[in-house]
């Protein structure tokens, strides 16, 4: 299908979940707006996905679903708006539906086996080897939409910012020095091991000035108790926070450190010099999208970026990463941007 650019008024991106997969998603964003400047863009998400569009000036409005909603009854919301396109980032089956059902003129998806159907305009669906971030700009090609940027965005609000500032000069008496450190992960296999996290802290603590501040959501309980009562020097446990809340800490940071999880991604659109830590997926399609961070990982052992949610192994990815490497990581993003980490 040819698609007349004036006719397009009104714009739906589904991406329902994956809260880093929401935040690379965004990448499309400034490119659409330069197109069709007049357009409104909306995005549709699952309930709790919602905080990662929050606050942010492109998005006019944010629908939202469960994730057990009939398709149909969603698809029917969706034909309310009165879209004029619709950009399925996600292009699962359900998605896919819902983008079929919703009745929409131009219907933009990835050209996957089975889902074909529910497109008039297709993009390739040929992941390559470029990052994750960077294959939600094939959506753009059908529409002839040139790429002019390649920014993600994720905004905190100026409450959520004060709030997270005031809490680390509560509790550190500074923001000066901050290293944030994120055991999140969504699967098993992701998260580096917490005894490791916290040689890491004690190599970082050995030789600069810092404080450490703990971040963690649900399901990390465990490994962030753990680090913060096996940490040296002047370190914080947050407390339990929202999203939103979380990124107000987050943006207070000097620094952060965190496995493959959607508060790095967060912490890289944010600006925060982020340094991933990876394992079972491969960094150079999922690694922190910015100029400014980077990411360590083991590639010489024989089954990194297996995939795999659980380890088959002793999760030797992360145990066996040598801190002396990480070190050489840390040290070259503290130099590269500047960062205020001062040597004892």
């Amino acid at each position: 299908m040819k698609l007349k650019k004036e006719e397009i008024k009104k714009i739906l991106c589904i991406k329902p979940r994956g809260i880093g997969d929401i935040v690379l998603s965004t990448i499309i964003l400034e490119n659409i707006i330069a197109h069709f400047p007049s357009v409104k863009i909306d995005y549709l998400v699952e309930n709790f996905a919602k905080e990662a569009l929050l606050n942010n000036p492109h998005i006019n409005k944010i629908l939202t679903m469960r994730q057990s909603e009939f398709p149909l009854k969603v698809a029917l919301r969706v034909r309310k708006e009165k879209y004029n396109l619709i950009l399925d980032l996600w292009s699962n089956p359900r998605s896919a539906q819902i983008t079929f059902l919703s009745g929409v003129k131009y219907r933009v998806g990835y050209a996957y086996r089975g889902r074909k159907y529910a497109y008039n305009m297709l993009a390739s669906s040929t992941r390559g080897n470029h990052h994750s971030a960077e294959h939600n700009l094939e959506l753009l090609i059908p529409l002839d939409v040139p790429v002019i940027s390649k920014k993600i965005h994720y905004y905190v609000s100026d409450n959520d910012n004060s709030k997270g500032k005031e809490f680390i000069l509560n509790n550190l008496g500074s923001t000066d020095s901050i290293v944030g450190i994120i055991p999140s992960g969504g699967w098993s296999s992701k998260r580096c091991d917490a005894s490791k996290l916290v040689d890491i802290c004690s190599a970082i603590s050995s030789i600069y000035k810092t404080k450490f501040l703990i971040l963690w959501g649900p399901g990390d309980e465990e490994d962030s108790n753990y680090i913060i009562n096996h940490l040296p020097g002047d370190a914080i446990l947050a407390p339990a926070t929202s999203l939103s809340s979380m990124s107000g800490l987050i943006n207070n940071c000097s620094i952060v450190l965190a496995n493959d999880s959607g508060p790095m991604h967060i912490s890289a659109a944010l600006g925060i010099p982020t340094l991933g830590l990876f394992g079972p997926t491969n960094p150079k399609m999922h690694g922190p999208y910015s100029d400014n961070s980077d990411y360590v990982i083991k590639e010489e052992l024989f089954c990194i970026i297996c995939n795999l949610q659980k380890c088959r192994y002793k999760h030797e990815c992360f145990i066996d990463l040598s801190v002396d490497t990480i070190m050489q990581k840390v040290e070259s993003l503290i130099l590269k941007n500047n960062i205020r980490l001062f040597k004892k």
